[in-house]
């Protein structure tokens, strides 16, 4: 698919976003990246990406991933994204295209199962490892039929093995991996909606928060390269 059609639905004069280096990084890479993006915006979602042949392949989750291997969690494929995106924690600008708050959830590399990729990907069933930071052994996706037509959408299942879990990761592992904010405080530092955002969070935790606000990590002041920050508010 290329970049095309993600830089189709971006304006780069008004979100930080990346754009992807014109030339992208070949497929022959000795490790294969992947991220989770924990991302707020019309509704919660998690985007799991794996870099395949320069760019990172992606699915929505809305549920987030699952350590259960009896859960079958839905994955819609949306647009590759460039591989500079791994590092995108921020805000993107309500009107925008995926307006909302994002988060580095999970990241790490991934090695496919599969023999060939390719054809894993074109016949809809490609088994892979993640060796990440909060995800890890062997997982695949299955493509299904489309109900009405459009793109059929995917599911993203747990193989059974030693980090099986019925534990819920998603509430367990609320924070970034990379700042280790959760949505609320990367919106309220990244001049986001600091509610909205909030709605992504664990209820819980947002009233444990409420409740002792000295748990709250404190105001980011750094600008440091390791994320790419959208602009602040009024910045």
């Amino acid at each position: 698919m290329g970049l095309t059609e993600y830089r189709k639905k971006r304006r780069f004069d008004v979100t930080s976003e990346p754009a992807g280096g014109k030339t992208p990084r070949g497929a022959k890479a000795k490790k294969l990246s992947y991220v989770i993006q924990k991302h707020r915006a019309t509704a919660l979602h998690y985007d799991f990406r794996l870099e395949w042949n320069g760019v990172l392949l992606s699915w929505a989750v809305p549920k987030g991933p699952s350590l259960d291997p009896s859960v079958k969690r839905m994955a819609m494929p949306t647009e590759d994204h460039p591989i500079e995106y791994a590092k995108f924690e921020g805000i993107i600008p309500e009107g925008q295209y995926g307006g909302g708050t994002v988060m580095i959830w999970d990241n790490g590399t991934w090695t496919p199962e599969s023999p060939d990729v390719d054809a894993a990907l074109k016949k809809g069933d490609l088994k892979f490892r993640l060796d990440g930071r909060k995800l890890h052994g062997s997982w695949v996706l299955v493509r299904i039929r489309a109900r009405e037509g459009g793109r059929p959408p995917w599911l993203l299942i747990k193989h059974r093995d030693e980090f099986a879990s019925q534990t819920d990761i998603a509430e367990a592992g609320p924070r970034s991996v990379v700042t280790k904010r959760i949505l609320a405080e990367i919106a309220r530092d990244e001049g986001g909606d600091i509610v909205k955002a909030a709605t992504g969070d664990p209820p819980s935790l947002i009233k444990k928060l409420l409740k002792q606000p000295d748990l709250l990590a404190p105001p980011k002041r750094s600008r440091r390269k390791a994320v790419w920050h959208s602009n602040r508010a009024g910045s």
